[in-house]
């Protein structure tokens, strides 16, 4: 546009077509043109454009190219994600060791947990009993969801119903308006529908949870295989202590995460 502009601003102020008068113009045609009430020939259709208007253009654009020039040249900032911090924290210092046998293990958790070491995680190829008799984990709290939920919905179940009775009252057979043994089954429904779904909140924010915690400390591909790991969380100056404790347990390998 602004090219264009130029262009037909360049031309000669000598037309090639001598200006022919036609009589007087309405007022309003030629809107922002100079045309001095006169009707001019032109070879290619353009809208009336004001001279001043492609200088200034041209000026700053003129202007405003060293400034891009400038600013391509510059090094540019990366905006941050705020959602990085959640799914992608930065890792975990600690220690992470690997051990071939399951005693070897179980006698570094026990201790591990002698020395006041609570925040470890233990990576198993499968399931065994010994690890989970060792680490004596808590129970999982989703039940704990899942009690909130029940007792709401049922809550939630019986205010409705009665309010509902009493908000249109219809009497039948000489009975109470609010009689709770026939509401008993929609108060059951409402207690399941809110207990599987807060369930399935509390175990969705747990795994959000541990999933962000797995993602910031080391880990090893033959945890999966046949091998047994411990990771410690602990930053330099602990580290040595942490790393010959878990030598002595019979460690195969231990190394820095």
């Amino acid at each position: 546009m602004d090219g264009a502009v130029r262009d037909h601003r360049g031309s000669p102020r000598g037309r090639a077509v001598r200006a022919l008068r036609a009589g007087r113009l309405q007022r309003h045609l030629g809107g922002l043109g100079h045309h001095g009430r006169q009707l001019r020939l032109v070879l290619h259709v353009v809208s009336p454009v004001r001279e001043e208007l492609p200088r200034r253009l041209r000026g700053r654009s003129q202007r405003r190219a060293p400034g891009a020039a400038a600013r391509g040249s510059e090094t540019r900032v990366k905006l941050g994600n705020p959602l990085a911090a959640i799914f992608h924290p930065p890792p975990t210092p600690g220690v992470l060791a690997v051990f071939g046998h399951l005693d070897a293990a179980v006698d570094a958790i026990h201790q591990l947990k002698r020395d006041g070491h609570k925040d470890f995680t233990v990576y198993s190829p499968l399931p065994r009993h010994e690890l989970e008799d060792a680490l004596a984990q808590p129970v999982s709290p989703v039940r704990m969801y899942t009690l909130i939920g029940g007792i709401s919905g049922c809550a939630i179940g019986t205010w409705i119903t009665l309010y509902m009775s009493y908000d249109w009252p219809v009497q039948v057979g000489g009975k109470t308006i609010g009689s709770i043994p026939p509401y008993v089954v929609i108060m059951f429904e409402m207690t399941v529908l809110f207990g599987a779904l807060t369930t399935l909140l509390g175990i969705a924010f747990n795994v959000l949870l541990a999933t962000r915690h797995q993602g910031t400390i080391a880990y090893d591909p033959r945890f999966t295989n046949d091998k047994f790991g411990i990771f410690v969380p602990a930053s330099r100056a602990q580290a040595a202590p942490v790393e010959a404790l878990l030598k002595r347990c019979g460690a195969e390998e231990v190394r820095h995460g």
